[in-house]
């Protein structure tokens, strides 16, 4: 158990911000392109949070994945291995500390290859999280609606591997603060900048 709480929750920041909202499991999952998360993962949360920036503003901090470390605290360091805006087919990797465990682990690395994108609507992305003992694969899809107020981030995520399927509830309630705290982050960074720039 001690594990799933590491892994899980070091794969997004762990704070639960106020504005996020999360509801019952819903009955259609987000797509990009057509695509969504693992339909057969038991571990899975979707959650979303209304923006008061313009949607550049918030797609740029989104896929600007080089910079993450700047505003999400979590996450240590981040590396493009392909060049030029995100697209299909780039990947990025990016690691966070691992706090004494059960594991030798001491570093979670995540590799991220985006499978589906739609400019300033939808980025779906699959890759692994790996440490010595630790493994889970995860599938991500994001929507961005311009909507009264600004704009609506709309995330889902599915987990699968040894660790977190054996302590599914753990693993979800985990994945669902991870999730809304990288919500929280995004919606002060974005709004901070917007609302900082000179008139």
């Amino acid at each position: 158990m001690a594990t799933i709480r590491l892994v899980v929750g070091l794969l997004a920041a762990t704070a639960v911000p106020a504005g996020a909202t999360a509801g019952p499991r819903p009955q259609t999952s987000l797509t990009c392109r057509g695509a969504g998360v693992d339909p057969d993962a038991r571990v899975r949360h979707r959650s979303e949070i209304v923006i008061d920036a313009p949607l550049s503003t918030v797609w740029k901090l989104q896929t600007d994945v080089e910079r993450r470390p700047s505003w999400q605290a979590p996450v240590t360091t981040a590396e493009r291995l392909d060049h030029g805006p995100l697209r299909r087919g780039s990947a990025f990797r990016w690691t966070t500390p691992v706090p004494p465990n059960p594991t030798p682990a001491t570093n979670l690395e995540i590799t991220s290859t985006v499978e589906q994108l739609r400019h300033h609507t939808c980025v779906r992305r699959t890759g692994p999280a790996t440490g010595e003992g630790l493994h889970i694969d995860g599938v991500h899809v994001w929507t961005f609606t311009r909507t009264r107020g600004g704009v609506r981030v709309t995330t889902e995520e599915t987990h699968t591997g040894p660790q977190v399927d054996a302590d599914v509830p753990t693993a979800t309630a985990i994945l669902r603060q991870g999730l809304e705290g990288w919500l929280s982050d995004l919606k002060v960074t974005a709004e901070a900048r917007t609302h900082h720039q000179p008139r």
